[in-house]
Formats: C-alpha cells, sequence, structure tokens
C-alpha cells in the first residue's frame, strides 16, 4: 500500500483519484488523514453507532405489532445487518478508505455507483443529523424551558462541529464515551430485567415465561406481525457502516477493521435481542405502546425510582452520540467524493499542523459543508416539519436498503478478482461466499417489496427510489458527457 505524505501546511492536498475497477485497485493510496483513531474508539463506535433512539424508543412499536415474537423480527433484522456488515468488513480490511463502500462500489460496478451510493449516503447522514439535533433539543427544552429549541441545536451543531474540526481524536473519544454510556445503561437494564424475572428483586415475585405464552401466545399476530416487525425494526440497525469509514483513520486500518465488525455485530444482537426478551418477559406485550419507551415501562414496573427521567438521559446521549457519528461519516464520505471527482475539489483541503496524530488532516471544508446542509436540514424540520421536510425524511427512508444492497453487489465483484490476484489480502472473510451474499440480496429485495405493501412505509420506498433514480440520473449523464467529451478530443 503506497504512503501519501501527510501535508504540511493548510493548502489544498492533492489526491490520487481511484484507480478503475480491477483486483489491482486492492492497492489503495492512504488519505492524506489523520492517524487518530484508537481500537477502543472503533469497537465502541461499532457498539454506539446503532444503539439509539430508534432502539430505546422505537422498539415499541415493533412490540405493538409483532408481540413477544418482536425477538423473532430482531433476529432476522439483525442478520441481515451482520451479513452486510461481514461483506464491508472483509472490504474493508482488504481496501480500507475514507469512502468506504462507496470506494468498493466504484471498484466492483464503475463511476456511476460509487458517485451514487457516496451522495445517497451522505444525504441520508445530513437529513438524519436534524432529526437527531431536533429531537435532542426536545429533550433539552423540557429540562430548562426557559431556552427555546432552537437554540439548543445552534448550541449541539456548534459543539460537534468544532469536535470534528479539531483532532480526529476528539470525535473518537465524544463517541467512546457517548457509546460506553449506552452500552452501560443496557447492561444495567440486562440485569435489573434478569433479577426480575427470576424474582430476585426486593418485593418482587418472579415473572416467569407467563408473558411469551399469554395474551395471545408468542405469535399473538402470526407470522405476519413478525414480518412488520422486520420493517419496524430493521432500519435500527443502521450506522454500523460508520465503522468502516472511520477504520481509514486508524494505525492499522485492516486489522482495525476486523477486530470492530467482529466484536460488534455479535454483541449488538446480544444487546437488541437481549434487551426485546427481557422487555416482553417482564411485562405483557399489550401494555407497550408506539412512540413510548418500552424501557421506561420495565423500569417503572420493577420500581426504579424516576425510571422516566433516566432513559430521558440515555436517549439524549444516544442522540447526540448519533449526531456526533453521523457529522463524520457525512463529512468523510463527501471527502472521499471529491478525492475521486465527484465532489467540488474545493472540499479537498485537510488541516495542516505537521502530524497526522495530532490536529492534522482534519478534512474541515467537508465538515463544514456537511454541517452546513445539516443546519439547513433543521431549519426545514423547525419550520416545515410536516410538509418540506416530510418528503425530505421519505426520501431517504429506504436509501439505508439501497446501500445495503450495492455493498452486497459490490463484495459479489470484489471478491472474486481479489481470490484470484491478491488473496492474502483477505483477511476477514464473507461467510459461505457467495451462497450468503445472494440470500442477504434476496432478503434486502424482499424488504423492500414488503414496504410496497405496507400502506405506512410505501411513501418511503416511492420517494427513496424517486431520489436514487436522480442521482443515478446525475451519475450517468456525468460519464456520457466524460465520454464524449474523451472522444471529441480523440479526433
Amino acid at each position: 500500500m503506497h504512503e501519501v505524505p501527510p501535508p504540511t501546511s493548510t493548502s489544498t492536498s492533492t489526491s490520487t483519484p481511484a484507480p478503475a475497477p480491477g483486483p489491482s485497485s486492492s492497492a489503495v493510496p492512504a488519505e492524506p488523514l489523520s492517524h487518530g483513531l484508537k481500537q477502543r474508539h472503533l469497537t465502541m463506535l461499532g457498539l454506539g453507532g446503532v444503539i439509539g433512539a430508534g432502539l430505546f424508543v422505537g422498539s415499541g412499536a415493533g412490540i405493538a405489532v409483532a408481540g413477544p415474537a418482536i425477538v423473532v423480527s430482531y433476529l432476522i433484522a439483525g442478520a441481515l445487518a451482520m451479513l452486510v456488515m461481514r461483506m464491508l468488513g472483509e472490504m474493508s480490511a482488504a481496501m480500507p478508505a475514507s469512502g468506504s463502500f462507496s470506494v468498493h462500489a466504484e471498484r466492483a460496478l464503475g463511476r456511476w455507483a460509487g458517485f451514487s451510493v457516496g451522495w445517497l449516503y451522505w444525504f441520508l447522514l445530513v437529513v438524519v443529523l436534524a432529526v437527531e439535533a431536533t429531537a435532542a433539543a426536545q429533550i433539552a427544552h423540557g429540562w430548562v424551558p426557559g431556552i427555546e429549541p432552537w437554540a439548543w441545536v445552534l448550541l449541539f451543531m456548534v459543539v460537534f462541529t468544532a469536535a470534528n474540526l479539531t483532532a480526529v481524536k476528539n470525535f473518537g473519544e465524544f463517541e467512546f464515551w457517548f457509546a460506553s454510556l449506552k452500552v452501560g445503561a443496557i447492561v444495567v437494564f440486562l440485569v435489573l430485567g434478569l433479577l426480575a424475572v427470576f424474582g430476585w428483586l426486593p418485593d418482587t415475585d418472579p415473572v416467569g415465561m407467563t408473558n411469551l405464552t399469554g395474551q395471545g401466545g408468542f405469535l399473538p399476530n402470526g407470522w405476519g406481525g413478525v414480518v412488520s416487525g422486520v420493517l419496524t425494526v430493521v432500519f435500527a440497525f443502521g450506522g454500523l457502516e460508520v465503522v468502516t469509514i472511520a477504520a481509514a483513520e486508524t494505525d492499522d486500518p485492516a486489522r482495525a477493521v476486523g477486530r470492530a465488525v467482529r466484536s460488534a455485530v455479535v454483541r449488538i444482537l446480544f444487546f437488541y435481542v437481549g434487551s426485546m426478551l427481557v422487555i416482553v418477559t417482564v411485562l405483557p406485550w399489550t401494555a407497550q405502546q408506539a412512540g413510548l419507551s418500552p424501557y421506561v415501562k420495565v423500569l417503572d414496573a420493577i420500581g426504579v425510582p424516576s425510571a422516566g427521567q433516566i432513559m430521558n438521559i440515555v436517549v439524549f446521549v444516544a442522540l447526540l452520540s448519533a449526531l456526533n457519528a453521523n457529522l463524520y461519516g457525512s463529512s468523510r464520505m463527501i471527502f472521499s467524493l471529491a478525492e475521486r471527482g465527484e465532489a467540488p475539489r474545493g472540499l479537498l483541503k485537510v488541516s495542516g499542523g505537521g502530524s497526522r496524530e495530532s490536529t492534522g488532516g482534519v478534512p474541515r471544508r467537508a465538515v463544514l459543508a456537511s454541517v452546513a446542509f445539516g443546519f439547513v436540514s433543521v431549519l426545514l424540520n423547525l419550520l416545515w416539519p410536516d410538509t418540506v421536510f416530510l418528503y425530505m425524511l421519505n426520501s431517504v427512508g429506504a436509501v439505508l436498503l439501497f446501500v445495503w444492497a450495492l455493498i452486497a453487489a459490490s463484495q459479489l465483484r470484489l471478491r472474486a478478482r481479489l481470490e484470484q490476484e491478491a488473496p492474502e489480502a483477505l483477511s476477514l472473510r464473507m461467510w459461505c461466499f457467495p451462497y450468503l451474499t445472494w440470500v442477504t440480496l434476496a432478503g434486502l429485495f424482499g424488504v423492500l417489496l414488503l414496504m410496497l405493501t405496507d400502506e405506512a412505509a410505501r411513501p418511503q420506498v416511492l420517494w427513496s427510489a424517486g431520489a436514487t433514480a436522480l442521482v443515478l440520473l446525475v451519475a450517468v449523464g456525468r460519464q456520457w458527457r466524460e465520454r464524449r467529451g474523451s472522444a471529441v478530443a480523440d479526433r
């Protein structure tokens, strides 16, 4: 792997365009970015990246439609996410890059694929960033009513922009402690839940398995409820991808991403599925309501004082953690696009400082570009939450599934090439290749088809398909113009 020397000043860095797709592209040039992230940062980013409000609050909607079988829904959705991450980990360990799956898609399928998946993912992150900032501001406003939500949003954006503009280790430290708090909260919850199940808490009787078999049984709404549960919870696993983006800023990207992927997917399945099993065992599933945290319900039931406020703090931290991670991921994705000529080259400017381990190698313009669009999204969310911003949110609603599908398609192509020309680069391998890759693709398309049949989810698929088609049209148009220009120049 050829090393690109770090910039010695704040001048725009020169970067080599990504080589044409092919096996030789496994020799990926190193990024002119900092190497300030440590293994502990990456591991906790993998754990904390997907433990957010979708789990702590959104899981109530899944329980309401699937009952105790929500455990099966999480197993199915978690298995899909785990397979996608294994594929992504394989490619990222062999070819680490700040653009991660966007770079892989370009090398496997062509520039149109790298352009499309990169811009779609960037758009997804900056739109979701607005949701997280607004939700965190509402919680903070409840604690301090004298400060308006818009002021809280401004404060959050300024703090995390500042953290991302300095050394990358600041981002890593923020995420490490945020993730540690979330993981710690789930561990405490699991311990208390198990004690309640066995009646080992003061003034409690053993719960047993009654709630798993009562109120209509384990499958009160049949397998249709399980499928509806999958549609509700699958997007809660979005965020794992940032691990492979961040791996490019570690000292040993290939080893770091391999360890992070191996540990994160198993532990996340444990936390998600374990939490759901405790929730539906301690309380009847009929006690849960969409929009209300099932964690609060359980903690109230077992007598934990101020359970609502405790979970508010945890959700608040989870939202800020996701905001921080999304700002980081979006800035690195658009920086990678600029490296390959798919975004304005002015975004390539990185901070200097003479040492990539200190304050150098931070793509500050890419950070500012991402946060600027994030601010626009926040304003749209505050001013027109039910019209303009709702359309934007719907337009990214199913983008994660499109991204995952392109990751699987890229892995199908790149794995075969790597096995022929650089088998030593495959330090982390996808299981049962290519069969599980095809199974994953079928599962993703199955989820999309099921969303089309669901009245609530259908607008997300249609709007997301429209946004994807628009980006693909731009990508194909750019490629056609470049080929036409080359043909004219050759005459």
